[in-house]
C-alpha cells in the first residue's frame, strides 16, 4: 500500500521561531502558534490535503468560493507553493481533522526601499463556534509576526470600521490621509468598468475600509 505524503505550503518550523512577546496583543491566558491553548489545536501552514479538512467550506463563510474540484485546489496550491510568496496559515481542530481558522500573508516584491518586500493580510476567518478561545487574535498575530520574520518592511490590510479597534489592539494603525478604499470590478457583466470608493469622512455604506477586488480579496469578518 502506497502512503501519500502530505505537503505543506511553506516550512512549518518557521512558526516555532515567532516570538509572540513582540506583539502588543494581550492574550489572557497567553497563547502562541506553538502553544495555542488547547492540546487539540494546531497552528500550521496549509497542506495539500486540506481540501478534505473543510478549508474551502471555512472560506465559504466569507464569500462565494464556488464549486472547486480537488484538481483545481491542488493546481492552485502548487502554483502558490512554487511562487514562494503565499503563506496561507490555518488552525486545525485535530480531534475532528477540521480547519477552523485561517489567514493569508501575501508577499509583494518591490523595487522601492532597496528592492524590499511588503506583506498583505487577507482572508482572515475563524469558525464562530470556537469563539472565546482568542483564535482570531492568534491567527492574525501569527501571520503578522511571520511577515516581520520574513523581512517585510510593512504589513497592510483593509477592514470594516467596526474592526479598526480590534486591529489597533494588535499593533496596526490607520494612515492619515489614506482612509479611502477603491475598487475596480472585473467579475460583473457590465460594458464598463465600475469604480467604487468609500470614505470614513462620509461614512458611505459604513465600509470605509473595505476593498473588494478580484486581485486583492479581503473577504472576512475581520477584513472584508
Amino acid at each position: 500500500m502506497v502512503q501519500y505524503t502530505e505537503t505543506y505550503l511553506y516550512d512549518p518550523n518557521v512558526l516555532l521561531k515567532l516570538d509572540f512577546h513582540r506583539s502588543p496583543a494581550k492574550f489572557q491566558p497567553f497563547i502562541s502558534a506553538a502553544n495555542p491553548g488547547e492540546s487539540w489545536l494546531r497552528v500550521r501552514p496549509l497542506k495539500d490535503t486540506d481540501y478534505d479538512r473543510g478549508f474551502l467550506q471555512l472560506l465559504s463563510q466569507l464569500t462565494n468560493v464556488g464549486n472547486i474540484t480537488r484538481t483545481q485546489f491542488l493546481t492552485r496550491f502548487s502554483q502558490m507553493k512554487a511562487s514562494g510568496d503565499y503563506y496561507v496559515t490555518v488552525i486545525e481542530d485535530t480531534r475532528k481533522g477540521e480547519i477552523i481558522g485561517a489567514a493569508s500573508l501575501i508577499i509583494e516584491r518591490k523595487f522601492i526601499h532597496n528592492c524590499a518586500v511588503r506583506g498583505r493580510l487577507e482572508d482572515v476567518v475563524v469558525n464562530d463556534t470556537y469563539r472565546g478561545k482568542q483564535l482570531g487574535k492568534l491567527i492574525v498575530v501569527t501571520v503578522s509576526l511571520l511577515a516581520e520574520h520574513l523581512g517585510c518592511y510593512k504589513m497592510s490590510l483593509d477592514c470594516k470600521d467596526k474592526l479598526i479597534k480590534f486591529y489597533e489592539s494588535l499593533g496596526y494603525a490607520l494612515i492619515p490621509g489614506n482612509s479611502n478604499s477603491m475598487t475596480i470590478r472585473y467579475d460583473e457583466d457590465t460594458p464598463t468598468l465600475k469604480r467604487n470608493s468609500t470614505s470614513a469622512a462620509t461614512g458611505a455604506a459604513g465600509d470605509a475600509y473595505q476593498t473588494n477586488s478580484q486581485f486583492y480579496n479581503f473577504f472576512s469578518p475581520f477584513c472584508y
